[in-house]
Protein backbone atom coordinates (compact mmCIF):
# COMPACT_ATOMS: atom_id res chain seq x y z
CA UNK A 1 0.00 0.00 0.00
CA UNK A 2 1.49 3.14 -1.15
CA UNK A 3 0.79 5.89 1.93
CA UNK A 4 1.53 8.97 -0.21
CA UNK A 5 -0.76 7.96 -2.67
CA UNK A 6 -3.70 6.87 -0.71
CA UNK A 7 -2.67 9.87 1.90
CA UNK A 8 -1.40 12.77 -0.16
CA UNK A 9 -4.69 14.12 -1.71
CA UNK A 10 -5.52 14.70 2.39
CA UNK A 11 -2.71 17.13 2.93
CA UNK A 12 -4.36 20.20 1.49
CA UNK A 13 -8.03 19.30 3.71
CA UNK A 14 -5.82 18.46 6.52
CA UNK A 15 -3.44 21.03 6.80
CA UNK A 16 -6.69 23.81 6.49
CA UNK A 17 -8.08 21.57 9.57
CA UNK A 18 -4.89 22.21 11.37
CA UNK A 19 -4.58 25.63 10.51
CA UNK A 20 -8.15 26.28 11.60
CA UNK A 21 -8.15 24.23 15.18
CA UNK A 22 -4.29 25.77 16.37
CA UNK A 23 -6.50 29.55 15.48
CA UNK A 24 -9.35 28.98 17.25
CA UNK A 25 -7.01 27.64 20.36
CA UNK A 26 -4.46 30.62 20.23
CA UNK A 27 -7.38 32.95 20.12
CA UNK A 28 -9.25 31.45 23.09
CA UNK A 29 -5.65 32.37 24.85
CA UNK A 30 -6.09 36.34 23.98
CA UNK A 31 -10.38 36.23 24.95
CA UNK A 32 -8.97 35.02 28.18
CA UNK A 33 -6.02 38.06 28.54
CA UNK A 34 -8.45 40.27 27.16
CA UNK A 35 -12.17 39.49 27.53
CA UNK A 36 -11.84 37.38 30.21
CA UNK A 37 -13.21 34.52 28.23
CA UNK A 38 -13.57 31.68 29.40
CA UNK A 39 -13.17 33.34 32.97
CA UNK A 40 -9.84 33.00 34.65
CA UNK A 41 -9.56 34.68 37.95
CA UNK A 42 -5.60 33.64 38.38
CA UNK A 43 -4.68 35.93 35.27
CA UNK A 44 -5.61 39.11 34.31
CA UNK A 45 -2.94 41.47 32.39
CA UNK A 46 -2.30 45.04 32.82
CA UNK A 47 -2.93 47.21 29.96
CA UNK A 48 0.27 47.76 28.00
CA UNK A 49 1.93 45.37 29.67
CA UNK A 50 4.18 42.37 27.13
CA UNK A 51 0.96 39.67 28.50
CA UNK A 52 -1.58 42.46 27.70
CA UNK A 53 0.68 42.61 24.54
CA UNK A 54 0.42 38.84 23.61
CA UNK A 55 -3.15 38.97 24.40
CA UNK A 56 -3.74 41.51 21.67
CA UNK A 57 -2.13 39.23 18.98
CA UNK A 58 -3.37 36.36 20.19
CA UNK A 59 -6.92 37.62 19.59
CA UNK A 60 -6.13 39.17 15.70
CA UNK A 61 -3.69 36.27 14.46
CA UNK A 62 -5.74 33.75 15.99
CA UNK A 63 -8.62 35.24 14.21
CA UNK A 64 -7.19 35.86 11.25
CA UNK A 65 -5.66 32.54 11.25
CA UNK A 66 -8.40 30.16 11.89
CA UNK A 67 -10.10 32.34 8.95
CA UNK A 68 -7.63 31.40 6.66
CA UNK A 69 -7.34 35.28 6.09
CA UNK A 70 -3.52 36.94 5.62
CA UNK A 71 -2.18 33.75 6.58
CA UNK A 72 1.38 33.57 6.05
CA UNK A 73 1.96 37.08 7.94
CA UNK A 74 0.04 36.46 10.91
CA UNK A 75 1.43 33.00 11.47
CA UNK A 76 5.10 34.93 11.06
CA UNK A 77 3.65 37.35 13.44
CA UNK A 78 2.37 34.45 15.91
CA UNK A 79 5.57 32.06 15.46
CA UNK A 80 7.46 35.33 16.78
CA UNK A 81 5.67 35.92 19.34
CA UNK A 82 5.47 32.59 21.02
CA UNK A 83 9.20 32.29 20.27
CA UNK A 84 9.86 35.26 22.45
CA UNK A 85 7.26 34.32 24.82
CA UNK A 86 9.21 30.99 25.59
CA UNK A 87 12.74 32.99 26.10
CA UNK A 88 11.12 36.03 28.46
CA UNK A 89 8.45 33.34 30.17
CA UNK A 90 9.63 29.99 30.22
CA UNK A 91 13.14 29.48 29.49
CA UNK A 92 14.56 31.43 32.67
CA UNK A 93 12.66 28.83 34.71
CA UNK A 94 14.61 25.62 33.61
CA UNK A 95 15.99 24.76 30.38
CA UNK A 96 13.85 21.76 29.90
CA UNK A 97 10.35 22.60 28.12
CA UNK A 98 8.36 20.06 29.91
CA UNK A 99 9.89 21.64 33.44
CA UNK A 100 9.13 25.01 32.41
CA UNK A 101 5.80 25.18 30.55
CA UNK A 102 7.06 26.13 27.42
CA UNK A 103 6.19 23.04 25.63
CA UNK A 104 3.08 24.57 23.94
CA UNK A 105 4.73 27.75 23.11
CA UNK A 106 7.47 25.74 21.12
CA UNK A 107 4.48 24.06 19.38
CA UNK A 108 3.03 27.09 17.88
CA UNK A 109 6.51 28.92 17.62
CA UNK A 110 7.10 26.08 14.77
CA UNK A 111 3.57 25.48 13.43
CA UNK A 112 2.77 28.88 13.02
CA UNK A 113 5.94 29.02 11.35
CA UNK A 114 5.29 25.97 9.10
CA UNK A 115 2.27 27.80 8.09
CA UNK A 116 3.77 30.81 7.28
CA UNK A 117 5.82 29.13 4.32
CA UNK A 118 3.22 26.24 3.48
CA UNK A 119 -0.02 28.71 3.23
CA UNK A 120 -3.74 28.29 4.68
CA UNK A 121 -4.44 24.96 2.89
CA UNK A 122 -7.90 24.35 2.49
CA UNK A 123 -11.31 26.36 3.70
CA UNK A 124 -9.76 29.55 3.75
CA UNK A 125 -10.60 32.70 3.02
CA UNK A 126 -7.37 33.55 1.12
CA UNK A 127 -7.85 30.09 -1.07
CA UNK A 128 -11.45 31.19 -1.51
CA UNK A 129 -10.08 34.97 -2.64
CA UNK A 130 -6.67 33.43 -5.14
CA UNK A 131 -9.77 31.25 -6.65
CA UNK A 132 -11.74 34.37 -7.82
CA UNK A 133 -8.96 36.70 -8.89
Amino acid sequence: MNLAATLGPWAPKVLGITRIVAGLIFLAHGTQKLLGFPPDAAFVPDAGSLPWIAGIIELVAGALIALGLFTRPAAFIASGTMAFAYWIAHAPSSFFPVNNGGDAAILYCFLFLYLSCAGPGAFSVDGARGKAA
